[in-house]
């Protein structure tokens, strides 16, 4: 049972393209965009929202380019964790690369 001082207080929130949505926390980020960015297929599909959008904002888009990193420098991006790289090990051994 919760406290008066652990309820977690919800706001509405609305995005540029006009989705509702409650969020807690301060990102602004809107789920519903983000379920429709998600890939249906390839090594980016397998990954979380975060994940995907650490290895965005460091411009890797494809296997060839995350093959030219180390775990260690992937792991060090803000919003990636430790359960993406089992995933992204398989997706790169499967195209026959690997990481740095």
């Amino acid at each position: 049972m919760k406290t008066n001082d652990q309820i977690v207080s919800k706001t509405l929130r609305t995005c540029r393209k006009g989705h509702h949505y409650y969020k807690s926390s301060d990102c602004p980020t809107c789920p519903i965009c983000e379920q429709e960015r998600k890939p249906a297929s390839g090594f980016q599909a397998l990954l979380s929202a975060p994940a995907r959008r650490a290895l965005e904002n460091n411009g890797i888009n494809s296997l060839e380019d995350l093959s030219n990193y180390s775990e260690k420098e992937i792991l060090a991006f803000h919003g990636m964790g430790p359960g993406s790289i089992p995933k992204l090990k398989a997706a790169l051994t499967e195209a026959g690369l690997s990481f740095r």
